[in-house]
């Protein structure tokens, strides 16, 4: 979501990471939960939804990085799987 789309409670608490030169990783430094992480040359933030409380009316369009998945994970929504 655009940057200025981002509203923060506890902003206190956010830890930013430095993970490379194209990136920066929003951490929670009470419980180091990742919260986002945002490339340094766009102006996006990509949320973890999981980090958001309450009903998001988010609607998922695909799964990435399927390559990666555990062995565990079964996909069987039907939407579109990109290998990265």
């Amino acid at each position: 979501m655009p940057k200025s789309a981002v509203a923060l409670e506890g902003a206190e608490s956010i830890t930013w990471y430095q993970s490379s030169e194209k990136v920066r990783r929003g951490f929670c430094s009470r419980c180091g939960s990742w919260l986002f992480w945002e490339p340094t040359r766009r102006d996006w933030t990509s949320v973890a939804l999981g980090a958001i409380d309450g009903p998001t009316g988010i609607q998922l369009e695909r799964h990435i990085f399927i390559a990666e998945k555990g062995d565990y994970y079964t996909i069987a929504d039907g939407l579109p799987q990109n290998e990265r």
